[in-house]
């Protein structure tokens, strides 16, 4: 028995994911007139009809249904051969640049450190952090393989994963009056001293801070900035005022006479999402970016998926 091109089993593969010969062969970089002949090669080697097929549309065949199951086993390990040989040639590790802010959900970072990927044994994680306004530009200039960016508008060179929504808290003293609410509602915090996250964090957020606040007519006594949470926490001792934080830096604030309470404003929600440069063709950030939507989906955590999770 002769075996088929491994190239043919490429082919296969990516058809009975799309069921479609157009999109099939813009993922494969090849026309549809040679994706046709490739499928057609494939069947006349093995004797077998794998795909029930017309111009455009395809599907497997029960045949063709066990044929790719077994097809992607052959393609991985002979993927990881070639990582596995290059590996004593050019050195054991593969590094993945990750960045995250200092308010990333640690859980979060937990999922994304526990990851591991067969087809990179040796991979390494560095962690790199900074503000995610920041990481999105790293990711773009190419100095970060994947990050995690919280409250960064879309970008036409990112593509991104959502992992979370959460609504701001809103820190207090825990004799404030507001302390006896269950959330907060933006027109209880009027004329009240904000303590924000400053414009030069995140002008994104702060921006839609005021345009929300406006439109309802609702504004502060005044206004103090902070770029720590440490910051955060003395400007509302000091001045009995409102801060508005992301969950975990309210909760690493809770504490030590101040209380936090969620903010009732579905307009101003922090969406954290995992995000990658959207021409990446880096077959070790695919792999990862895989694991750890799988990981987040088997955690409950996973939102609309937008990466190209293309081979």
């Amino acid at each position: 028995m002769v075996l088929p091109d491994i190239n043919l089993l490429q082919a296969a593969i990516v058809l009975a994911e799309e069921l479609h010969f157009g999109r099939a062969a813009d993922r494969l970089n090849m026309s549809q007139p040679t994706l046709s002949k490739q499928i057609f090669r494939l069947e006349r080697s093995v004797a077998l009809r794998l795909f029930e097929h017309n111009h455009q549309a395809a599907e497997l065949t029960p045949a063709g249904q066990v044929f790719i199951a077994e097809a992607r086993e052959v393609v991985f390990h002979a993927e990881r051969a070639i990582v596995a040989a290059r590996a004593v040639v050019d050195g054991p590790t593969e590094i993945l640049n990750v960045g995250k802010s200092s308010y990333t959900d640690p859980f979060f970072v937990s999922l994304l450190m526990s990851i591991q990927l067969p087809l990179f044994p040796a991979m390494k994680i560095k962690l790199w952090s900074n503000y995610s306004n920041v990481l999105a530009q790293q990711l773009i200039a190419g100095t970060l393989d994947v990050a995690l960016i919280t409250g960064v508008p879309a970008k036409s060179k990112l593509s991104t994963m959502e992992v979370a929504t959460n609504p701001y808290y809103v820190a207090m003293r825990t004799g404030d009056e507001l302390a006896m609410y269950k959330e907060v509602h933006l027109n209880q915090m009027q004329s009240r001293l904000w303590v924000l996250l400053g414009p030069h964090i995140n002008a994104y957020l702060y921006d839609r801070i005021q345009a929300v606040t406006s439109e309802k007519e609702i504004y502060p006594s005044d206004i103090y900035h902070f770029t720590s949470i440490e910051e955060a926490s003395a400007l509302v001792r000091e001045h009995d005022g409102l801060g508005l934080l992301p969950r975990t830096a309210a909760w690493r604030i809770a504490r030590d006479g101040i209380t936090i309470r969620p903010l009732a404003e579905d307009r101003l929600r922090l969406v954290t999402s995992l995000a990658v440069r959207g021409d990446s063709k880096s077959r070790l950030v695919t792999e990862f970016v895989k694991a750890a939507g799988r990981k987040l989906s088997e955690a409950g955590q996973r939102g609309q998926s937008r990466l190209p999770l293309t081979g």
